[in-house]
């Protein structure tokens, strides 16, 4: 029995050594790709360090990136591991078996390096050594470099002087006279660089994301803020509930902000160009809603500040960042005038007309004579019929204009029309009702926010009242007496 089973142990393992020696001879050699300087690679990332980034490349290969190639602007580093990173290859060693990533091949040294990084697309290392009329020159590490000033910054406006002494990173854009002439770019460093962050970073920018950025450029409009490679535009409407407040006083260029997203739109290019990817960003919507401190009500009077002046009106500032607004009609000027309305900076003791919460809308009046802030105004009730008084305040063709005693703004003015007046057709009403003339006029109609009055039925009623007083002193005699006593009162 042992040694059957020794027979077939050892016939198994003759089947099984001939089985793997076929295997071997079948299978193919595999090999390890083969890496060049300037090579486009991606990998996958198995550890993020403090100063570089590890990933694999195949099976086996690994390779590695400096953290500082990496980071954005804030510092953080927007890779985690099992993620995929594109890279070109800077170095690829043998002995080490680490492939070196990077996006720059350093200090070029000789001609030789120069052409490969400028063929791979590779950065190279330069110190800034002095300014010329058409730009910088750089010392490439043995290779004398230009860079026109175009080609300086990604925006423009660097003072060329103040990179002199600087080692910067640049791209080789063209190489002549056997390497006596070469031009080198900044610009287009940057706008790669800025052109692979906004892909990683685009991920992250999306609508109602709250992401961190720096002010790039202040504008009338609105200011830019840069994500780390994606700019977006911050309205002026959107970087605070005061809307009186310039964008220059609130934000300068460098400012650190935190924004949330608000819409990303993707337009097609113009007749002009104009188009792409267009991002809006507010700073309002992550700030505290001022108008949960609006406790005012209907009929309040307040003290504000007048903020700016419309066409149809001024705003009044009654809380910091929420503004009412006084209508021409409050004020009694015609829309466009700019007689009778306060200046910027006026103060006004307004009363409360209207709140729309929804809208974060409020209509004000000016507060009568004698009204302070923080007092009432209770809503004027004009009966019809009644007689009022007036001081006419605007004069048209069609009538006069009669602000009543005892009332500011549109509830207490009212309209004389020139057929209830009293005076003949073609009177000029400048010459009769100058403005300021003390009148008393008859309340026609009400309602509505319109007041219909007419000085002639005024008249009327008082003449009326006049001849009714007069005949109720007449008293009537006893009795009529003889005819000869009627007869003497008609000859007389």
């Amino acid at each position: 029995m042992p040694a059957a089973m020794s027979t077939d142990k050892e016939a198994g393992g003759e089947s099984f050594a001939a089985l793997f020696e076929q295997g071997q001879r079948e299978a193919p050699v595999r090999r390890h790709r083969a890496y060049r300087p300037g090579d486009s690679v991606r990998g996958v990332v198995v550890q993020v360090g403090k100063d570089a980034v590890f990933l694999e490349l195949d099976g086996k290969r690994q390779a590695m990136i400096e953290a500082v190639e990496l980071r954005l602007p804030d510092g953080s580093l927007p890779v985690s591991v099992g993620e995929e990173l594109e890279a070109r290859v800077v170095d690829a060693s043998d002995k080490s078996g680490i492939v070196r990533l990077g996006r720059s091949l350093g200090r070029a040294g000789n001609l030789q390096a120069l052409e490969q990084a400028k063929d791979a697309g590779l950065a190279v290392e330069g110190k800034v050594t002095g300014v010329n009329k058409g730009g910088i020159e750089v010392d490439l590490g043995g290779a004398r470099g230009f860079c026109p000033l175009s080609h300086i910054d990604a925006r423009g406006g660097t003072d060329p002087q103040s990179l002199v002494g600087q080692s910067l990173q640049f791209l080789v854009t063209e190489i002549k006279d056997g390497g006596k002439s070469v031009v080198v770019s900044r610009r287009a460093l940057i706008q790669r660089e800025n052109e692979e962050s906004a892909g990683r970073r685009m991920a992250d920018v999306v609508p109602g994301a709250v992401l961190k950025g720096t002010v790039s450029a202040v504008r009338d409009f609105g200011a830019f803020v840069d994500l780390g490679g994606v700019e977006g535009l911050l309205p002026r409407s959107e970087i605070g509930h005061d809307r009186s407040v310039a964008v220059a006083d609130a934000l300068k260029p460098g400012d650190a902000v935190e924004v949330q997203v608000r819409e990303v739109k993707n337009e097609p290019p113009g007749p002009k160009g104009k188009g792409g990817r267009k991002i809006t960003l507010s700073l309002k919507a992550l700030m505290d809603d001022p108008w949960d401190g609006v406790t005012f009500k209907r009929g309040d009077v307040l003290a504000g500040t007048v903020t700016r002046v419309a066409e149809f009106g001024v705003f009044v500032r009654l809380l910091p960042a929420i503004e009412g607004l006084l209508h021409n009609a409050e004020l009694g000027v015609k829309k466009g005038e700019t007689a009778g309305r306060p200046e910027p900076g006026a103060p006004l003791v307004v009363v409360v007309q209207s709140i729309d919460r929804e809208a974060k809308k409020i209509g004000l009046a000016p507060a009568p004579e004698g009204k302070a802030a923080g007092s009432r105004v209770d809503e004027v009730r004009i009966a019809v019929g009644a007689i009022v008084k007036g001081k006419v305040e605007r004069i048209e063709t069609y009538g006069i204009f009669v602000q009543l005693d005892g009332t500011k703004g549109r509830a207490g003015r009212g309209l004389a029309p020139v057929a209830e007046l009293g005076v003949p057709r073609g009177t000029d009403l400048r010459k009769v009702f100058p403005e300021g003339t003390e009148v008393t006029a008859k309340v026609l109609e009400t309602g509505d926010g319109k007041l219909k009055l007419s000085l002639r039925g005024a008249k009327q009623d008082e003449e009326r009242a006049q001849f009714e007083e007069a005949r109720s002193k007449v008293s009537a005699p006893r009795s009529l007496g003889t005819l000869g006593d009627l007869l003497k009162g008609f000859k007389r």
